[in-house]
């Protein structure tokens, strides 16, 4: 391996893994060899329908690595939220706390983007950049004195690189193979997600109703033109439901389902009809015990999972990467080894604070959130009701859902190229 150009592998393709190769290419270009392998690349990435909630300190990160404007016309700007506490049988459901305005002057705390459209730019940035594409699987790896052999599948040589990125996901099998412990503990909830059409226009507005099983989140597409002239309007749900309720809910016949959906959804926006098939996800927390090994770094899932409550997850990840290559870039530049433990050692500082504590806040909103204790519900309503009355506790959080609030915020976070 040169120690004039020296090569990171990222093994997974996932946004984070990709924000990662394009941001540390776009710093260091001819510098380093940037490989990022993944099975998945063989794919058409436009199929992936999922939409995720890409907050404005993320927004500002695509924008420092110039993939925004590629998205930025399908994306649907976030414009206020609202949330309501009821039960699922309750015929009124009040509304305890909302949030609206903008972080910036005409700069909305999120904007919600399907998944296909992002690594689709994003794909093609990075091959403009010069990232080398693998459409295959790390299997393993063997660490040298001064180096780390990553083993692809399929392939008998091994690629010497000075850094294994781990970005393979919550099940993470390079996770385990370099001796990482995970911590985590089931939900006994899953995720059911799906994309729905309405007939009037969501308006920007995100709805959060918290109910007995799991909060069950409204978030807005942006809206369609069909050929004959005519628009749909769409939104995307998260529908969090008890494990032993999913079954029978998706084995229903569709037009008991959607009538399922109709109770939680309610009729504000008018007729509603599946436009994706619903999927079903497991919900669950974990973390590592560690983000580092000798030469391996964690990234995004295979980090830490939480749950989609306050939708986070992406977000966290998308902040690994910025930390990551932050930390990368500038060691590279001062000639230092970008798989150092002294390196490795900022990064796990820079992400451990704000991970733990994402994760706390999730798992603590799930739990208070998620039941049907009077005293409980009283409490909490009390809680969201004083919150509601205090503007400058409610621009607090919106910044923090924004992720705006911290002070050593990675430069791509702000905005700033690297």
């Amino acid at each position: 391996m040169s120690t004039t150009s020296p090569r990171i592998v990222i093994a997974g393709g996932g946004l984070a893994g990709l924000s990662l190769a394009l941001a540390l290419k776009q710093a260091l270009g001819s510098g380093l060899d940037v490989v990022m392998c993944d099975p998945a690349l063989k794919r058409d990435p436009h199929g992936d329908k999922r939409a995720y909630a890409i907050a404005a300190a993320a927004r500002r990160m695509l924008e420092a690595l110039r993939v925004w404007d590629q998205v930025a016309g399908s994306a649907q700007p976030m414009l206020d939220m609202v949330i309501t506490d009821s039960r699922l049988q309750d015929p009124v459901r009040p509304t305890f706390l909302t949030f609206s305005g903008d972080v910036g002057e005409g700069e909305p705390f999120a904007h919600m983007v399907t998944a296909g459209d992002l690594t689709a730019a994003l794909i093609e940035a990075c091959k403009a950049e010069g990232v080398t594409l693998r459409p295959e699987g790390v299997r393993g790896f063997a660490i040298q004195p001064a180096r780390i052999d990553v083993l692809l599948t399929g392939a008998q040589d091994s690629l010497p690189a000075a850094l294994l990125v781990a970005a393979d996901g919550a099940r993470s099998t390079l996770r385990e193979q370099a001796g990482i412990g995970w911590i985590s503990w089931p939900y006994r909830q899953s995720g059911i997600v799906a994309t729905i059409s309405h007939e009037r226009d969501h308006e920007g507005r995100a709805v959060e109703h918290f109910l007995p099983s799991g909060p069950f989140a409204i978030l807005p597409l942006k809206a369609e033109t069909l050929p004959d002239g005519t628009v749909r309007h769409r939104s995307s749900i998260v529908w969090t439901e008890r494990n032993d309720n999913v079954p029978a809910l998706l084995e229903a016949l569709p037009d008991d389902l959607l009538a399922e959906l109709e109770k939680r959804f309610g009729l504000q926006l008018g007729r509603i009809a599946f436009e994706t098939k619903p999927q079903a996800f497991p919900l669950s927390f974990g973390v590592a015990r560690r983000f580092t090994a000798e030469r391996i770094a964690l990234l995004g899932d295979a980090a830490h999972v939480i749950h989609p409550i306050a939708g986070q997850g992406l977000n966290l990840g998308l902040h690994d990467a910025a930390s990551l290559a932050e930390v990368v870039a500038d060691a590279l530049r001062l000639g230092m080894d970008p798989g150092g433990a002294d390196v490795l050692d900022t990064y796990e500082r820079a992400r451990r604070a704000d991970i733990t504590a994402m994760g706390l806040m999730t798992d603590g909103l799930n739990r208070l959130f998620s039941n049907d204790i009077l005293p409980v519900r009283l409490v909490r309503d009390l809680g969201l009701g004083l919150v509601d009355r205090m503007p400058g506790l409610k621009r607090f959080f919106i910044r923090e859902a924004a992720g705006l609030t911290g002070r050593a915020a990675p430069r791509l976070l702000k905005g700033e190229a690297l």
